[in-house]
């Protein structure tokens, strides 16, 4: 067989053959070359040599990889592939080092976090059955209501039986049946935990009667006491968030004494013109409710922390600060804002609030305007209302409410009653199946929550916003408080700050008329934005600090961003 006839035989194999077991070749279909070949093509008129070009094979490479020249030139890209890595690493470091660290967060508990709600005339809040007496299942019908409020918590009660100033037939563990039973406890208690709401019990024993604790001596009798312990760990077993206690400054005996009896009381004595007054057993209030702290901390576990709350009456500053270092509470409540209202200004404000934070010190404040049972409307003038909720949710502390503050609602003028919260323009505002007659025409009434619940310029808006800023905005939730210069009388300007978070600046112009400041701080930029107004007609937007104009009774509420 010829030498072409062969080469037409292998063109004939190859071209039966699949292409992916075809031999790699210069160009398909033609013959001749071998894998790692390369035919160089013709220039027309060359004469076809046989040269032929290949690779080079792993052993050439081995031997040109290993002369002296690349040898060299690997380790130089090597060098700089690691010199440019530690480069990198370096300029990281000194960014971190340099850029400025984040502040470490205090630690609060839930009751730091915002505000509290009132809900201690129960039977005034909503009745579920018809019987024209608000109770506790009424409160779990309105669980949806509470959570837009964006507080915290809820204090409700008391709820035991208690016959007024009867200590033996009261029962601190057992629902007064108007209001509900333990099992509605129980349910309001798991509707609540839904919502991340916390739900405070009173457990203040003689609350339908004249004293809140019976008598004077009372509290340090043993019997008393066993009882109450008993009934703290009966509702923290049951789930209660916190207990709170009304009237504490009656618990302190040595004051009733002095206040009596012109005596003086030393430690456990009773000193009486030199003579010893003896068989009375004296029991101070810090010791007792400390006893109470102590129960409510063993119930407490991480994110289920238990709170005490202590309640006074008092509105005389002294008293008030005397009561906040004494006592073992981890919140004193009292009247105490209650008392700017006669004529409030820019300049009583101020010193007020110096005053209770000073004296405060190390503990946590908080600040209420009226009593548990008292609304904040029928104690405070129209016109500042709505500046003394910027005010309580501005401040460093916690802010205590009572139901309807937040839209308004007032005592029924030269009525003793409590006033029955107000839902919609119903007959009975939505309280009750019942009708019975309440002070007021309640149809086109805009002191319902209905009415208000659809208005951005409404004070159930106001508040909403307010209690969400207080929750969410670390400035106002654990910032540093400033007092700042106050350059016209009725005006009242601070700011609040936290390390590297958006700042708030508040200015609150407590005068009937239109007022005009100039804020000016090393800590200040030339202009604010605008977060929220008292006053529903102000617009948004950029505010100069200079020459700054406030309508009558307005409450500014301005944030600004953390320059380095």
């Amino acid at each position: 067989m010829s030498q072409d006839t062969e080469v037409d035989m292998k063109e004939v194999e190859l071209n039966e053959m699949e292409p992916e077991k075809q031999p790699m070749t210069g160009s398909p279909g033609t013959l001749g070359e071998k894998n790692g070949m390369v035919k160089v093509p013709k220039e027309d008129g060359e004469a076809d040599a046989g040269t032929k070009f290949t690779g080079l094979s792993k052993e050439e490479l081995l031997q040109v990889a290993g002369t002296p020249g690349w040898v060299r030139t690997r380790w130089a890209l090597l060098i700089l592939f690691w010199l440019g890595w530690l480069g990198m690493l370096a300029g990281a470091i000194v960014i971190i080092v340099q850029a400025p660290r984040c502040k470490e967060l205090p630690p609060q508990e839930w009751w730091h976090k915002g505000g509290i709600y009132r809900i201690q005339a129960l039977e005034a809040f909503q009745d579920s059955n018809g019987d024209g007496i608000g109770d506790l299942a009424g409160v779990e019908q309105r669980i949806d209501y509470l959570s837009s409020l964006k507080v915290k918590g809820l204090v409700i009660g008391p709820i035991h039986i208690n016959t007024p100033d009867n200590l033996t037939s009261t029962d601190l563990q057992t629902v007064d049946p108007r209001l509900g039973t333990k099992e509605t406890v129980a349910k309001l208690l798991e509707a609540a935990k839904k919502k991340s709401l916390k739900v405070i019990l009173d457990l203040t024993p003689n609350y339908r009667g004249q004293m809140s604790w019976f008598s004077p001596e009372t509290p340090p009798n043993s019997d008393f006491q066993s009882k109450m312990k008993a009934a703290l760990k009966f509702w923290l077993e049951l789930g209660v968030a916190g207990i709170q206690m009304e009237g504490v400054e009656q618990l302190n005996v040595s004051d009733w004494l002095v206040c009596v009896l012109g005596v003086r009381v030393v430690g456990w004595e009773v000193i009486c013109g030199g003579d010893c007054i003896t068989g009375l057993f004296l029991l101070q209030d810090s010791q007792l409710l400390g006893e109470w702290k102590n129960l409510t901390s063993q119930y407490s576990s991480d994110g289920n922390a238990r709170v005490l709350i202590a309640w006074t009456g008092q509105q005389d500053s002294r008293q008030i600060f005397s009561l906040l270092n004494e006592t073992s509470a981890d919140l004193l409540v009292s009247p105490y804002l209650l008392r700017l209202e006669l004529e409030p200004t820019g300049q009583k404000v101020e010193n007020a609030i110096r005053a209770y934070i000073q004296a405060a010190g190390e503990k946590w404040p908080s600040w209420s305007v009226g009593g548990p049972r008292r609304h904040m409307a029928s104690l405070v003038k129209e016109r500042l209302l709505r500046l003394y909720h910027m005010l309580l949710f501005t401040l460093p502390g916690t802010p205590f409410t009572n139901y309807g503050d937040e839209i308004g609602l007032q005592e029924p003028p030269g009525q003793s009653s409590v006033s029955r919260m107000q839902w919609n323009n119903s007959a009975n505002f939505g309280f009750s199946s019942k009708f019975f007659p309440q002070g007021g025409d309640s149809s086109g009434s805009n002191i319902t929550v209905e009415a208000q619940s659809g208005n951005s310029s409404s004070l159930l808006s106001l508040f909403r916003h307010l209690s969400e800023l207080r929750g969410k905005e670390r400035s106002l939730l654990h910032g540093e408080f400033m007092m700042l210069p106050r350059l016209v009388q009725d005006v009242c300007v601070y700011l609040r700050s936290w390390d590297q978070n958006k700042r708030f600046l508040v200015v609150l112009n407590f005068a009937g008329t239109r007022s005009t400041v100039t804020i000016s701080h090393s800590l200040l930029p030339p202009e604010a934005t605008v977060e929220l107004s008292t006053d529903p007609q102000r617009q948004g937007g950029q505010l100069a600090l200079k020459d700054l104009t406030l309508e009558s009774s307005e409450g500014l509420l301005l944030h600004f961003p953390y320059v380095a």
